[in-house]
């Protein structure tokens, strides 16, 4: 490696978001070595978050939403390829149309994808869809467009749920099968669940909540599914939304510590190899990234949000860049948003790591509130729905490990909605169609460990 780290050879796998975010601000940090990009989309970085929204209503086109740049990366851009495998040893990044790419530092960015329904054949139906690139969105909305009688969602977590809020802003009947009790229940525990499952049944959502959709239906071209209850849904079309999946088979040979869960890595962004060693020259950053927050028990965090993937993305640019002493942490705290049904929830902190959760503000029935989350004794998150000034408020609580519930009239001078705690009620992830948008994992370590132990 060269001695200035500011020159070289660096190489990012991924090209969107937490990629563009990288690129732009190894050259703002001034590096002045050779920069190139790999993504295996054959466009430029773009924004994911308006394709269930705005794209799925018809009030923006799939192909609108690319990101602005913001510095220019001066970087040569492999779009249309995908990285196949990574040799730690030589240091080179191995692509699908049989190049090699020679970096000095890398960064994996590889984000996730959506996970696909189970049986190819019922997926190839026509009519049946996913939610995840441009090219998706775009297919579906025209789809939606066109005025299908009714819509099948699988799995109400927040791209379930919004798909369906375009639906039925749209004027479309449409289904949402949850395997979870209620929709969002993986992200916002009971409580809040329960709140949204009245929005969307107050919209014409047919819920149907603690089933599973056993089988979809058609010849060459959908036409309803079978519900584990024993009762089918007719419907031309089908929207899987069960969640992601991290992009990491390309690296089943490195010997980094990745898995289903992605990527793991110390707080400064430095991947681990497989024993748990931090390395020097490989970074991770975005969704595909899991990193320990000291706010949050040390617990590894896997997180799929925007403001994630361009803080990480800074950081872990940064310290590409920089000496040691003078690296920095990633310890933002997660925040995240969705518009939804005409309702806006945000939240911050981890929801999920919660045991108890309290009303701090606002009220259930009128569906303008504050739920406070807390995790013995002290507070852990917050999620607003139409309150979102006091979104910073309490990320400062957070941020202080301010002891939970908070004290009575703490914001707004008005004392606590609910006198005392209850359960927040947050379920096993295993018992949903869907992740939860933050999740807190353990390690299961590779198998390859135990060939390392008994060759000692």
């Amino acid at each position: 490696m060269p001695g200035d780290l500011r020159e070289g050879r660096i190489v990012i796998v991924g090209a969107s978001l937490a990629g563009l975010r990288a690129a732009e601000t190894l050259r703002e940090k001034g590096f002045t070595g050779t920069l190139t990009v790999v993504g295996d989309e054959p466009r430029p970085p773009y924004d994911r978050p308006p394709l269930s929204k705005q794209v799925l209503l018809g009030k923006a086109a799939a192909n609108a939403t690319e990101l602005p740049t913001r510095w220019d990366p001066d970087a040569e851009w492999r779009l249309g390829v995908r990285a196949t495998g990574l040799d730690p040893i030589g240091k080179r990044v191995l692509l699908a149309d049989g190049e090699s790419l020679p970096f000095d530092r890398l960064l994996i960015a590889t984000g996730t994808r959506a996970r696909p329904w189970p049986n190819p054949q019922e997926a190839a139906l026509d009519g049946v869809f996913t939610l995840r690139t441009c090219d998706d969105a775009g297919r579906l909305a025209d789809r939606l467009a066109a005025g299908p009688r009714r819509v099948l969602v699988i799995g109400a977590g927040f791209t379930g749920s919004e798909i369906a809020s375009a639906c039925r802003e749209r004027g479309i009947e449409v289904t949402v099968a949850e395997r979870g009790p209620a929709p969002l229940v993986g992200a916002l525990g009971g409580t809040l669940s329960r709140l949204a499952a009245g929005m969307q049944r107050a919209h014409g959502v047919d819920l149907r909540c603690g089933v599973t959709v056993t089988a979809l239906r058609g010849n060459g071209r959908f036409t309803g599914a079978d519900l584990s209850d024993g009762s089918r849904i007719d419907a031309d079309v089908c929207v899987v939304a069960m969640g992601a999946v991290r992009n990491v088979e390309w690296l089943a040979d490195a010997g980094l510590a990745a898995g289903p869960q992605g990527v793991a890595c110390d707080a400064g962004c430095r991947a681990f190899n497989m024993y748990g060693i931090v390395t020097d020259d490989v970074f991770v950053a975005g969704d595909v990234s899991r990193f320990p927050h000291p706010l949050f028990d040390y617990q590894m965090l896997s997180l799929e949000h925007w403001g994630n993937a361009v803080a990480q993305a800074e950081v872990a640019a940064h310290n590409m860049v920089s000496p040691g002493p003078l690296r920095r942490p990633h310890l933002a705290v997660p925040v995240f948003w969705s518009s939804q049904f005409g309702f806006n929830i945000k939240s911050v902190g981890v929801p999920t790591f919660s045991d108890q959760v309290v009303i701090a503000q606002g009220s259930l029935a009128a569906r303008r509130l504050v739920a406070v989350y807390g995790y013995r004794g002290r507070i852990t998150a917050a999620v607003t729905v139409n309150m979102a000034k006091w979104l910073e408020y309490y990320q400062r609580l957070i941020e202080t490990a301010a002891p939970f519930p908070p004290g009575p009239g703490a914001a707004d001078g008005h004392p606590l909605v609910t006198e005392f705690p209850i359960p927040s009620d947050v379920p096993d992830p295993k018992g949903l169609s869907h992740g939860p948008t933050v999740a807190l994992t353990g390690h299961l370590p590779d198998r390859r460990l135990t060939v390392v132990r008994r060759a000692c």
